[in-house]
C-alpha cells in the first residue's frame, strides 16, 4: 500500500491547499464529535444532579454550536477531498489514454478491447473512491478517534486502560482480512474487465452471432464469466462484513469491563453519575470511528489493487520510439533496404528490396498472408523492420519524429473508420476544419453528390461506425479524408472494393489525378484494381519474387501468371 500511496504523491502535491481545507473541516468535525461526548458529563451532573437552572439555558446553546461546527466541518472535508479525487481521477485517466495511445499496433493487436476500457473506467472510478472518499473518512475518522480517546482518558484513567486494551488484539484479524481484501479486489477487476472484453466482442459482431444463431452460446459464455464475478464479489462481501462482527466481539469485552470497574467506582463514591456517562458515550463512539477505519482500510485495498492494474500500463514503454528529425522534404524516393520482419517467432517479410520513386504507383499482389500489408505497415511504423532499413530518400524513417512521418502518409483501408461526428470533422479528422477543402475532397471523392443531399450536408452528424450511411458511401468518406490530408505518400488496400464499377472507376481517376506528384502504394486483391501502376511486386511467403511492368510479369512471372488466371476464371 505504502508504494501505491508514494504514486500518488506527485498528483496530490498540487492540491496542498485543498488537503489543508479538507483537514481543517475535518478536525473541526472531529473535535465537535469529542465536544458531544464530553457535554454529557456537565449536562448530567449540573442540570439533573445539582439543578443548576442557569446551565438549563448555556448548554442547549452549545450544544447547538456544537453541531453546527460538526456539520460545516463534514461539509468542508467532504467537498474538497471529493473534489481532489475527482480531478485526480480526471488526469490519471486522460494520462492514461494519452501513454496508451502511443504504444504501437502490436501492443493493441494483442491486448483486449474490454481490458483497456477497463482499466480506464472502472479501475480509475476505484482510485477516485480512495482519494474522494477513503482518504477523507480515514483521515475523518482518525481524528475523531484521537478526540475521544482524548476525551476518554481525561475522565478516567483507570477505566481508559481497561476499555483500551483489547485494542491490541484486533490488529492481527483485522490485517488478515485487509490482505485477503486485497487478492479478492485484484481478482474481482480482472473479472470485470473479461465481462467488458467479452460484452465488447458480442456488440462487436452482432450480425455474425444473430447468422450463426449463436445468442444462446453467447449468452451461456457471458452466464459463466458473470457468475464468476458474481462469486468473488460475494467474498469480498464477506471479508469485508468480517470487520463489524470482530469489532463487536472485542469492543463487547472493553464495554462490558467498563461497567463492571465504572459501576464499583460510583457506588464507590470515586465517580460521578455525569463522569461515568460522559466516559461511556465517548466509548461507545471510540468504536465507531474504530470499526470505520477497518472498513476503509479494506476499501484501501480496492483502490491499491486497481493503481497497481492502472500504474503497470502507465509505467510500460513504447517498442516504437519516436526519432527526432523532420520529414525529409521534398520526398524523391521510398526504399527498403534488406528487411526483415519476425512477429514474435513467425517471419513475416524477408529480405525485401524495393525502390519506389516520386510521382510512381507500385501495386503489391499476391495471395493472401503474403506479406502486402506487412510492408505497408512498417511505412507508417506500425512495426518496425527487425533487419535492415525503411528509408525516405536517405533518412531512416526511425529517425523522424513520428508525427512528422505520419503526417506525410495517408492510407486507406477496407476497414473504414468513421467517427461519431460530422462529416466535414470524419474528412478533416487530425485537422483543423476547412469547409472550402471538405467540400473539394468529398467532390474528388465522388461523395459530394449523396453529402449534399442530407439534412445538414457536411454537417450532419454521423452515427457509432457511420451506420446511417451505405458502405459505399462509408468508403468514399475515407477516400476524402486521404485526398483532404493531401500527402506525400498514398497507400491504398483495395480502398475502392466497396464501390460500384461507376463510382470505382470515378474514384480511381480521382486517385490517378492526385496522385501524380505522390509516391503510391496499391494493396491490390483484384487484379482489376493495378491496371495504371507503374509497377507491380508479386509477393509470396514474405518476400518479392517477381517486380516489374504487368507487360513483363505476363512474359516472365510465373507466379504473376498464376495469380492471373485465378481472377479470370
Amino acid at each position: 500500500m505504502k508504494e501505491a500511496l508514494q504514486r500518488f504523491i506527485p498528483y496530490m502535491k498540487d492540491y496542498i491547499k485543498y488537503f489543508l481545507i479538507a483537514i481543517l473541516g475535518t478536525m473541526m468535525f472531529s473535535a465537535g464529535t469529542a465536544a458531544t461526548a464530553y457535554i454529557i458529563k456537565p449536562v448530567l451532573d449540573d442540570i439533573f444532579v445539582t439543578k443548576n437552572e442557569s446551565m438549563l439555558y448555556v448548554l442547549p446553546l452549545i450544544i447547538i454550536l456544537i453541531f453546527t461546527i460538526k456539520g460545516i466541518g463534514r461539509f468542508i472535508g467532504t467537498y474538497y477531498a471529493a473534489h481532489i479525487g475527482q480531478h485526480i481521477v480526471h488526469r490519471i485517466r486522460t494520462e492514461m489514454l494519452q501513454v496508451l495511445m502511443k504504444h504501437d499496433i502490436a501492443f493493441f493487436m494483442k491486448t483486449k478491447k474490454g481490458e483497456l476500457i477497463s482499466r480506464i473506467s472502472s479501475d480509475t472510478m476505484r482510485i477516485q473512491g480512495m482519494v474522494s472518499t477513503a482518504i477523507p473518512v480515514i483521515l475523518r475518522e482518525f481524528f475523531t478517534t484521537i478526540g475521544l480517546l482524548g476525551v476518554v482518558i481525561y475522565q478516567s484513567p483507570k477505566l481508559a486502560f481497561f476499555s483500551l486494551v483489547v485494542l491490541p488484539a484486533i490488529i492481527w484479524p483485522l490485517s488478515l482480512l485487509a490482505k485477503r481484501m486485497k487478492r479478492f479486489s485484484f481478482k474481482s477487476q480482472e473479472l470485470v474487465a473479461d465481462i467488458t472484453a467479452r460484452l465488447s466482442e458480442i456488440f462487436q459482431n452482432m450480425e455474425l452471432i444473430k447468422v450463426y444463431n449463436g445468442e444462446k452460446q453467447e449468452a451461456t459464455r457471458f452466464e459463466k464469466d458473470s457468475h464468476e464475478a458474481f462469486r468473488v464479489s460475494m467474498k469480498m462481501v464477506k471479508t469485508n462484513e468480517l470487520v463489524s462482527p470482530t469489532m463487536e466481539f472485542f469492543g463487547a469485552i472493553g464495554v462490558a469491563t467498563v461497567i463492571i470497574v465504572g459501576g464499583q467506582e460510583v457506588i464507590d463514591g470515586n465517580m460521578t453519575v455525569g463522569t461515568f456517562f460522559s466516559f461511556m458515550s465517548a466509548l461507545f463512539m471510540v468504536y465507531t470511528p474504530i470499526r470505520s477505519l477497518s472498513h476503509q482500510y479494506n476499501a484501501l485495498q480496492d483502490a491499491v489493487a486497481a493503481s497497481e492494474r492502472i500504474f503497470e500500463y502507465l509505467d510500460m514503454n513504447p517498442t516504437i520510439n519516436c526519432g527526432d528529425k523532420n520529414f525529409p522534404k521534398p520526398i524523391e524516393k521510398v526504399s527498403f533496404n534488406n528487411v526483415d520482419l519476425y512477429y514474435d517467432e513467425k517471419q513475416a517479410l524477408k529480405n525485401i528490396n524495393l525502390q519506389v520513386n516520386k510521382k510512381e504507383t507500385i501495386a503489391l499482389v499476391g495471395d493472401s498472408g503474403g506479406g502486402k500489408s506487412s510492408l505497408v505497415n512498417m511505412l507508417v511504423r506500425f512495426y518496425d523492420a527487425t533487419n535492415g532499413s525503411v528509408k525516405v530518400n536517405d533518412t531512416d524513417i526511425k529517425d523522424v519524429t513520428l508525427h512528422d512521418l505520419r503526417e506525410h502518409i495517408a492510407y486507406v483501408t477496407q476497414r473504414v473508420f468513421i467517427f461519431r461526428d460530422t462529416i466535414s470533422a470524419n474528412v478533416s479528422y487530425g485537422h483543423k476544419i476547412d469547409e472550402g477543402k471538405v467540400i473539394w475532397a468529398l467532390k474528388e471523392a465522388n461523395a459530394w453528390d449523396f453529402v449534399e443531399d442530407l439534412p445538414d450536408g457536411i454537417n450532419t452528424v454521423m452515427e457509432e461506425s457511420g451506420t446511417n450511411l451505405s458502405g459505399g458511401q462509408r468508403q468514399r468518406i475515407a477516400i476524402a479524408r486521404a485526398i483532404y490530408k493531401d500527402p506525400d505518400i498514398l497507400i491504398l488496400d483495395e480502398a475502392t472494393s466497396a464501390l460500384d464499377n461507376k463510382s470505382e472507376k470515378l474514384i480511381q481517376d480521382a486517385f490517378e489525378k492526385i496522385s501524380k506528384d505522390k509516391i503510391t502504394f496499391i494493396i491490390a486483391h483484384r487484379l482489376s484494381t493495378i491496371r495504371n501502376a507503374d509497377k507491380i511486386a508479386v509477393m509470396k511467403n514474405g518476400e518479392i519474387v517477381c517486380l516489374d511492368t504487368e507487360e513483363n510479369l505476363l512474359k516472365n512471372c510465373e507466379e504473376y501468371k498464376r495469380l492471373k488466371s485465378l481472377h479470370s476464371t
